[in-house]
């Protein structure tokens, strides 16, 4: 069973909590289900680094135990950095919140379920904090990237 019950937040945290669920409805990365159905759900945890942003994610670590392991490659730093040292022009891009740029497929979403004092909501997009969330990015940006990573 995926189910887990809500951790108990401070009143500030709360708040962020609050304040990214609404922002991830605004964009549509997670939409709101109803109390009554039956669910696997888990709780929302909020990351905070040390310049004071945060980061809303699920606590998946129950669905990791049954998810098998996406081996795509993630690229070593060395060998970038060699390739970055051969190059004519650097540019650097930033993806918004590069996760919740993949679907999820529908008969997931219903994995990913977080459950807050506000509701209970599904994630339509990749959320933070799944085990394979960092190859599916890897595997979209090489796709995306392909010509200009052939080219070196």
């Amino acid at each position: 069973m995926l189910r887990r019950p809500p951790y108990p937040e401070s009143l500030e945290t709360r708040k962020e909590i609050e304040k990214h669920i609404n922002e991830l409805l605004d964009i549509n990365v997670i939409r709101k289900i109803g109390h009554n159905k039956i669910v696997e759900i888990t709780t929302p945890v909020l990351i905070t680094w040390h310049d004071g942003k945060s980061r809303l994610c699920g606590d998946f670590r129950a669905l990791s135990n049954y998810t098998k392991a996406d081996r795509y490659p993630i690229p070593r730093i060395p060998h970038a950095l060699d390739k970055l040292a051969k190059a004519k022009y650097i540019t650097r891009m930033d993806c918004m919140k590069g996760f919740h740029q993949n679907g999820v497929e529908p008969n997931s979403m219903k994995l990913l379920r977080i459950i807050f004092h506000m509701g209970i909501y599904e994630y339509t997009r990749m959320p933070f904090s799944i085990k394979n969330a960092p190859s599916h990015f890897q595997r979209m940006m090489d796709t995306i990237f392909q010509e200009e990573i052939l080219e070196g």
